[in-house]
C-alpha cells in the first residue's frame, strides 16, 4: 500500500490557478525529489498535504484515509511532519526543548521526561547534541536548519515533507545534511523532499516530480527528469544539469568498477 497518494489535486487563490490536477503515489521507504521553478506550486502542495490548505478538487491519501480537511496537529498524530523553508524556532528555548516541543506533539504523544530523551537522540543524530543548551535563537543558520529537521524527527513521522532544507547553506553543511537525509530514509521514514540544490536532490530521491504553473509535466528516475526535455526548457533553462548528472553517473560507474 502506498504510504501517500494524492489524487487529481487542485488549489486556486482567487484567480491564481496555484495546482492542477497533481497527482502522485509515494511508496513507504522511498524519497520523492519534487522540483520546479520559483511559483511552480512546490510548497503549496506541502500545504496541502499537510492541510493547512483545504484544496478545491482532489484527494490526499495517507496511510489509507482521506485526510483531505484534517488539521497539521491532526496529521501529526498520524505520522506526518514537516519542515519549513523560513526556519522559525522558539528562539527563547533552548535546542533541547525545542526538539521537546516536536515529541511532546507528534505521534507518540510524549510526556516531558520521555520527550527530553527522544530529544538528546534525536540531537545527536542531527549532529547538534553539543548544542542542546544553547538558546535556539543563538544557532546559525546552518544549524537552524539542522533544529528544524531535528524538531520534525522528534515528532517520529512516517512521512516526513522537507522544504529546502539545504538552502542557504555551505557545500560542507550540504553534504552533512545529504547524509543525514540518507540516513532518514533508512530509518523507514518517506520522505517528499522540495529542493533546488539539482545535484544534493538528484542523489538522494528514488523518483522525482517536476512542476510547472502547478502542473506536472514530469516524473521518473532522476536520470529521466534530467534529460527529460520539457524539464530541461522549463526549469534547467539548458542541458547543463542532463550533462553534470551523466557525468556524476559516469564517474561513480568508473569508481565501482575499479
Amino acid at each position: 500500500m502506498m504510504i501517500l497518494q494524492v489524487k487529481g489535486v487542485s488549489k486556486r487563490f482567487g484567480g491564481l490557478q496555484a495546482l492542477s490536477n497533481v497527482t502522485v503515489d509515494v511508496p513507504p521507504g522511498q524519497i520523492l525529489g519534487l522540483i520546479g521553478p520559483n511559483g511552480a506550486g512546490k510548497t503549496t502542495l506541502f500545504n496541502v498535504i499537510n492541510g493547512v490548505y483545504k484544496p478545491e478538487e482532489g484527494e490526499v491519501i495517507f496511510k489509507g484515509k482521506n485526510v483531505v480537511g484534517k488539521k497539521p496537529y491532526r496529521l501529526a498524530h498520524m505520522g506526518l511532519s514537516r519542515t519549513h523553508q523560513i526556519v522559525r524556532p522558539l528562539k527563547d528555548l533552548t535546542v533541547r526543548e525545542n526538539v521537546m516541543v516536536g515529541a511532546c506533539f507528534g505521534s507518540q504523544n510524549l510526556s516531558l521526561g520521555k520527550a527530553a530523551r527522544i530529544a538528546d537522540e534525536v540531537l545527536e543524530f542531527v549532529r547538534l547534541r553539543e548544542r542542546a543548551n544553547q538558546l535556539a535563537g543563538s544557532l546559525n543558520v546552518g544549524q537552524k536548519k539542522r533544529l528544524e529537521m531535528a524538531r520534525s524527527l522528534a515528532a517520529r513521522p512516517n512521512l516526513l515533507l522537507l522544504d529546502e532544507v539545504l538552502a542557504g547553506l555551505n557545500p560542507t553543511e550540504i553534504a552533512q545534511m545529504v547524509e543525514i537525509v540518507k540516513e532518514i530514509r533508512t530509518r523507514n521514514t518517506t520522505i517528499i523532499m522540495i529542493e533546488h540544490v539539482m545535484h544534493a536532490v538528484m542523489k538522494v530521491s528514488d523518483q522525482m516530480l517536476v512542476l510547472d504553473f502547478g502542473k506536472p509535466i514530469a516524473y521518473g528516475t532522476p536520470s529521466e527528469i534530467a534529460n527529460n526535455p520539457k524539464v530541461i526548457e522549463a526549469y534547467l533553462g539548458d542541458s547543463s544539469l542532463a550533462d553534470q548528472f551523466n557525468a556524476e553517473l559516469a564517474a561513480k560507474s568508473a569508481a565501482t568498477a575499479e
